[in-house]
């Protein structure tokens, strides 16, 4: 008698699967869950909560959108973020504050990159207030400077306090304390990853697979097997709460320079009322190096045998050096924040939490400066969510959750 053998259809764990509980990924989740309702939606966080780097060591801030180039995806989401953050922490009751804001010119060769900012800002839609030296006490007395801009649709708010609400809202299954350790892909199948949790681990399979690791995202992305074209290279933010927050009533930055993707030290009033000042931004010696003591040997190799790594090095050194100077002289960071804020002491100054931001870096050194968010088979990767990322996470999870959609089974996608 012959053996009857059944052979089972694949079956999956969800349709779509995000790797990254930050607030990018979050985002995309509940994105997800308003466009295509009954979309089964798995998260994977290695953390036992959410938010836990990118998005929980940021300075709070919900940014205008007064720096980017016009037309830019960071323009547009951050325009639009913004306005939808202060929408959607009012109606699930998160912490936060429409506060405006300064952009301070301290020295005469910072006074054309300020009206630039201005005529920038008006090209982005976003009002914006010019101020002479005097009317800069208006907003901040303690501050100087010869020249200013104020911003009055900058804000602040509780991030950490948004993710949780994304992540209820979403109706996704969370999985916290589940590392990504192998994916199998198969463009006809989907995905299965294999993940080690404290009680061993377990495959979750997806029909798509939408990459929000942060940090991370470049080694997900090989690990799916794509080539993101671009490394992540850490830099770590440090910053100090002040311990005189009469100082500063709101939030204070000195003109950025265009060149780099950095905004400056800043001063900060948190939505708990602290004031942070920072961040300067120094190479970081591992992925989540919050501190010089964190040395992992292994993420500096891969850092250092990438190719852009020293192209970046020697186009940008100068300004490396001024950075690291900072980092290990508290007198030197004092001196920064000085510029804008004169009454202010070393001794006013304890250190913070730092962050570290996930910098990608092409090739050629080039560092990449507006959202990068490529396709693969049955894969979305956000590979680049620098600042304005939470501010602008709710248009951007709309637009990786769209993607993610257009890539499930045609039966499956929302009509």
């Amino acid at each position: 008698m012959r053996e009857v053998v059944h052979v089972r259809a694949v079956g999956y764990d969800c349709d779509v699967l995000v790797v990254g509980g930050g607030i990018v990924g979050l985002s995309t989740a509940y994105a997800i869950s308003r466009a295509a309702p009954g979309t089964r939606v798995t998260v994977l966080e290695k953390e036992s909560g959410p938010a836990r780097h990118q998005t929980g060591r940021n300075s709070g801030v919900i940014h205008s959108g007064i720096y980017y180039r016009p037309g830019s995806l960071k323009a547009r989401y951050a325009v639009r973020g913004a306005a939808e953050m202060v929408k959607f922490c009012a109606e699930y009751g998160v912490s936060h504050a429409v506060t405006g804001k300064l952009i301070v010119a301290t020295e005469r060769a910072e006074l054309p990159r300020l009206h630039a900012l201005v005529q920038r800002g008006r090209e982005n839609g976003i009002p914006v207030r010019e101020l002479g030296a005097t009317q800069i006490a208006e907003y901040e007395p303690e501050v100087r400077g010869l020249a200013a801009i104020h911003v009055g649709t900058t804000g602040i708010c509780d991030y950490v306090g948004v993710a949780r609400q994304l992540a209820e809202a979403s109706g996704a299954e969370i999985r916290y304390g589940a590392r990504v350790a192998h994916i199998d892909r198969r463009p006809e199948r989907g995905v299965a990853v294999r993940t080690v949790t404290a009680t061993g681990g377990d495959v979750v399979r997806a029909r798509v697979l939408v990459n929000c690791a942060g940090l991370h995202c470049d080694e997900v992305a090989r690990l799916t097997g794509d080539d993101p074209e671009m490394r992540i290279v850490p830099f770590r933010g440090e910053y100090y709460t002040l311990t005189r927050p009469e100082l500063v009533r709101g939030l204070v930055y000195p003109v950025p320079d265009p060149a780099f993707p950095f905004l400056g030290v800043h001063l900060t009033r948190g939505i708990d009322g602290s004031v942070h000042l920072g961040p300067n931004a120094v190479p970081a010696l591992a992925r989540e190096g919050y501190d010089w003591g964190v040395v992992r040997p292994q993420e500096i190799a891969a850092t250092a045998t990438w190719p852009g790594t020293w192209h970046m090095a020697r186009q940008h050194w100068r300004y490396g050096v001024g950075e690291l100077r900072r980092s290990i002289s508290k007198s030197a960071f004092t001196g920064a924040v000085q510029r804008l804020l004169p009454a202010v002491t070393p001794d006013d100054l304890i250190p913070s939490p730092a962050g570290v931001r996930a910098q990608a870096v092409l090739r050629d050194g080039t560092l990449v400066d507006d959202f990068l968010i490529k396709e693969g088979p049955r894969a979305v990767h956000v590979l680049n969510a620098p600042s304005p990322a939470a501010t602008a996470s709710l248009p951007i999870g709309r637009e990786v959750a769209r993607r993610a959609l257009a890539a499930l089974p045609r039966e499956l996608q929302p009509r």
